[in-house]
């Protein structure tokens, strides 16, 4: 791979792949010029004189590269996703993975899809707790998410208790708002860091007409689970 990959933004390599999709039109910026000079895209005339854009052999492994990582990032970000959504199951709830919903925020409405939204399995509505967790597996993602506040204010609107679930060592507690919940995902355990405030909520009608739509994870109506039937509440974080 080219030694001055290193160099590259994001911009850089969102600029990449929209030339590789692309007839290689040139846009003549400064992030074109960067991407020119670093070999990794090289100018090409046209038999009708015109001027285009091609990757070259080092833009196509700085590429390849990037697409290798995203993968990995995405796989390491479902497995832990899974892995909380599987410990809510446990714990006696129903739970969604990926809901997509909307929520009142301000004057407004934002559209919020939690990584996993969860419900105690309860015939009383008092009881019934809804909860958010979002997962955050690199430390770039969760800096970006924090940046937010719309997305998290809808999530509050959404639930009893918001979690952020962290991987190992990407952030200290206290970086996250005060208003959630702190889970580090440590090897073999969901550690509470810091736990969230639980708020008076009843679920708008709105989020019952989402939650009827989707399909809840399997393992809910397992043994283990219906043993929570009705029950006190207890903390997402035991």
């Amino acid at each position: 791979m080219n030694q001055a990959a290193h160099l590259l933004t994001a911009v850089h390599r969102r600029r990449l792949r929209e030339v590789w999709r692309s007839a290689g039109w040139p846009c003549q910026d400064l992030v074109e010029v960067e991407l020119l000079f670093l070999g990794l895209l090289e100018r090409v005339l046209q038999a009708s004189g015109h001027e285009t854009l091609r990757v070259t052999e080092a833009g196509i492994a700085v590429l390849a590269e990037t697409l290798q990582r995203n993968r990995a990032r995405r796989d390491a970000h479902e497995q832990l996703v899974e892995r909380v959504a599987r410990e809510m199951t446990r714990a006696g709830r129903l739970a969604w993975r990926g809901l997509s919903v909307r929520a009142k925020v301000d004057d407004g409405w934002v559209m919020a899809m939690p990584d996993v939204f969860s419900i105690r399995h309860t015939t009383v509505e008092a009881y019934l707790e809804p909860i958010v967790h979002e997962v955050k597996v690199q430390r770039s993602d969760l800096l970006s998410d924090l940046r937010r506040a719309a997305k998290r204010a809808a999530y509050l609107q959404l639930s009893s208790e918001c979690w952020y679930v962290l991987a190992e060592g990407i952030a200290r507690a206290d970086e996250i708002p005060p208003e959630c919940g702190v889970l580090v995902a440590r090897s073999g355990t969901l550690d509470v860091e810091r736990a969230a405030p639980r708020r008076p909520m009843r679920m708008p009608f709105h989020l019952w007409m989402a939650l009827a739509r989707a399909t809840p994870l399997d393992g809910w109506h397992d043994d283990d689970a219906q043993g929570h039937l009705g029950g006190e509440p207890s903390s997402p974080g035991e």
